[in-house]
């Protein structure tokens, strides 16, 4: 009865947090895929179920060994560092700031836990769904006996640091922590006894096969090994002074164990319980922080900036299941929500003509680093970059064409108003570069600037009306295409760089920056208003019209407006180490952010977070796809539908001519009906079409938006 106790509070703390778990962001990863926030932990539970977790409260589940990853909810965006599962069904994930999240439907869903501490917690081992233990900083060490309803803080004895733990049964489980300090516990953590490892090394991750066979790894190549409990730990011979982040046996011969160090990564692999280790790291690129087996063959590696590895011959062999470029883009540039163009380092050029669901490599005929691009409509671009660089297409970049600048400085950013009239900013030694041209790029025009400072973005809203933004807050206004640069006000000081403008009309314009700056003008410029929303540098700021605005830059910082920048609201989605370059927005709702690391997030409701209700409690028999309601909308609609078995749910909007113009849903749903809203704002009246894809079962309907 007490157990029973247990599931049926369980079931109401978890059940009432469905509603926040089912609250869906509104970017999505285009590149690199299945996404490229760093992961800390993998574990699978068969050689075709498996979770990984990691940055920004990044879970994926794979139910195909890693053919396919979905993203599930977390309801966070704090770092998780650790997951484990005893089923299909139920598992726990821990990370920053003592979070503990917990599921029973696969994680479906996740619900928060009380963990009573502030602490990251960096590791957790449960041994069925009930009894576990998670650790972390500061000597914590947390025990549950009823699934997570309540965890206790357990005596450490030390303020170290635990980075790794491993429970074979409900009683018998070793930590191990920076200061090469291993505890074993014997009782379930009533008593944690510390035990000798003959080394000082941070010790980061342990894994036992039974009570008795287990490995420990750490730093320098630190591999240790008991045979008896922990009561003696041997050192094995590594080969490598690479630091060791994650180690994963599946017997008392066979394990693995992977890391990375400052210039190399490293895999290793025994097949006789660490007499001997062999290095698997060639062809290898990747930075692995963990490593999860479920037999001698089967194993998968995660690790930074979102790696994914799978080997199904024990390592002899890995293939990577993380597909995309890792360049860094500084430039994107749509003319409409399906055609767009990114450019980034080493001359790399990207384009989509159906909003970045595929995106193809075009040849530059340059490896020079590109900093910015502008397309004026589908078929004429401009992207500019180092030494001057200058190329041209007037066939969405079928081929791309040099041209003369008459520059050999940096060129920062680009902005052409049609085919022909554009403008282009950047870096001297000792002064500002504004380029101009009449006749689409066949001859450039260098323009006095009147400063010296660096120039960095660019906007124009017709040939005649432009604005330039740079170091120690430089404005600089023209009204006449340049023939004159007139200096304004910004009311910023000396270092308070801008690097990016961008004007909706004559009047209508915003600046972004250095420490979080925004400027916000309303008349051409005459006067600005300033206002700091965020810690960091802002890189990227683009308006689709007066009131709708997305700003993005260092840390993953995403902010949106919706009324003229009074007020800003975060879209956080990335992980603090990627930096946000640049934006481009052709409405509200549809727009596409790139960065480091290959970084290229898609929007199609403007970035705003929305929940999608479970609107029925009755078990469906069949797939089901309503009509939507209402039906002519303008501009929001209901869309009703019914999964009879857990699986993966696609919705997906698009016009008459096929072009995908909405991501409604796409993660795994449990059994039930649902309904998901459309916004259609900045849509023009018509004809659309709504698809659901849930496995095999396929269904599209029509829906008329009429303004």
């Amino acid at each position: 009865m007490k157990r029973l106790n247990y599931i049926l509070v369980y079931l109401i703390l978890h059940f009432a947090t469905i509603s926040e778990m089912n609250a869906q962001s509104g970017w999505f990863w285009q590149n690199p895929l299945p996404q490229g926030n760093g992961l800390y932990n993998v574990q699978f539970i068969s050689s075709t179920v498996g979770w990984t977790v990691g940055e920004v409260g990044t879970i994926l589940k794979t139910i195909d060994g890693g053919t396919t990853w979905v993203t599930q909810l977390s309801g966070t965006t704090k770092i998780l560092y650790g997951v484990s599962f005893t089923d299909a069904n139920t598992g726990t994930a821990v990370g920053e700031d003592g979070i503990i999240l917990r599921t029973i439907d696969g994680g479906i869903t996740w619900a928060s836990q009380s963990s009573g501490t502030a602490y990251d917690l960096y590791d957790v081992s449960f041994t069925d769904v009930n009894y576990g233990t998670a650790v972390g900083a500061v000597g914590t060490i947390l025990r549950t006996n009823d699934g997570g309803i309540n965890w206790t803080s357990q005596p450490s004895g030390t303020f170290d640091d635990f980075l790794g733990v491993s429970f074979t049964d409900t009683n018998i489980g070793t930590a191990v922590n920076f200061n090469g300090s291993i505890l074993r516990t014997t009782d379930g953590g009533t008593n944690w006894t510390s035990q000798t490892s003959g080394t000082t090394n941070w010790l980061h991750d342990v894994s036992f096969t039974d009570a008795n066979n287990g490995t420990v790894v750490g730093y320098f190549g630190t591999i240790l090994r008991t045979t008896d409990g922990g009561t003696t730990w041997t050192p094995q011979t590594s080969g490598t002074t690479t630091f060791l982040y994650g180690v994963s046996f599946t017997d008392a011969n066979n394990g693995t164990a992977v890391g990375y160090g400052s210039f190399s990564q490293i895999v290793l692999r025994t097949t006789n319980g660490g007499t001997t280790w062999a290095d698997q790291t060639s062809g290898i690129t990747e930075l692995l922080n963990a490593v999860s087996f479920t037999d001698a063959n089967n194993g998968t590696a995660v690790g930074r900036y979102g790696k994914i590895l799978r080997t199904t011959n024990g390592g002899a062999t890995w293939t990577s299941q993380t597909t995309g470029l890792t360049t860094r883009w500084n430039g994107v540039s749509f003319t409409d929500s399906n055609n767009g163009t990114v450019v980034g380092f080493i001359g790399t050029i990207l384009r989509t003509t159906n909003g970045g669901t595929t995106w193809t490599t075009q040849i530059s005929g340059t490896t020079a680093n590109f900093w910015g691009v502008s397309f004026s409509d589908t078929e004429n671009g401009t992207a500019v970059g180092n030494s001057g660089l200058i190329v041209r297409t007037t066939n969405g970049g079928t081929t791309w064409a040099p041209q003369t600048s008459g520059v050999t400085g940096e060129l920062r950013d680009v902005s052409f108003t049609d085919a022909n009239n554009g403008t282009v900013v950047g870096v001297d030694l000792d002064s500002a570069i504004i380029l101009r041209t009449t006749n689409g790029g066949t001859s450039w025009i260098r323009q006095a600037s009147g400063t010296t400072n660096n120039l960095w973005g660019v906007s124009f809203t017709d040939m005649n009306n432009g604005t330039a933004v740079g170091d120690d807050g430089t404005i600089l206004r023209t009204t006449n295409g340049g023939i004159n640069w007139i200096s304004q006000l910004s009311g910023l000081t000396v270092n308070e760089t801008l690097y990016s403008v961008s004007f909706t009309d004559a009047n209508n314009g915003t600046a972004v920056g250095v420490a979080g700056v925004i400027v916000r003008t309303t008349n051409g410029g005459t006067t600005w208003s300033a206002q700091y929303v965020q810690n960091g540098f802002l890189l990227g700021v683009s308006f689709s019209d007066v009131n709708n605005g997305t700003a993005v830059g260092q840390q993953g910082n995403i902010l949106r407006t919706t009324d003229g920048g009074t007020t800003w609201t975060s879209q956080h989605i990335v992980e603090t180490t990627t930096h946000l370059q640049s934006v481009s927005f052709t409405d509200a709702n549809n727009g596409t952010a790139v960065g480091d690391l290959g970084t290229i997030l898609r929007t199609t409701n403007g970035g705003a977070t929305f929940v999608e209700e479970e609107v029925s409690n009755e078990i469906p028999m069949e797939f089901l796809l309503s009509q939507n309601y209402p039906n002519p909308f303008n501009p929001s609609t209901t869309i009703r539908y019914s999964v009879p078995q857990n699986t993966n749910v696609m919705i997906k909007v698009f016009d008459v001519l096929g072009n995908e113009v909405a991501t409604l849903v796409n993660e795994e749903k449990a059994t039930g009906s649902y309904e998901a809203n459309f916004n259609a704002k900045g849509l023009s009246s018509g004809i659309y079409f709504y698809k659901l894809q849930a496995g095999s079962f396929i269904e599209t309907k029509k829906m008329i938006l009429l303004k």
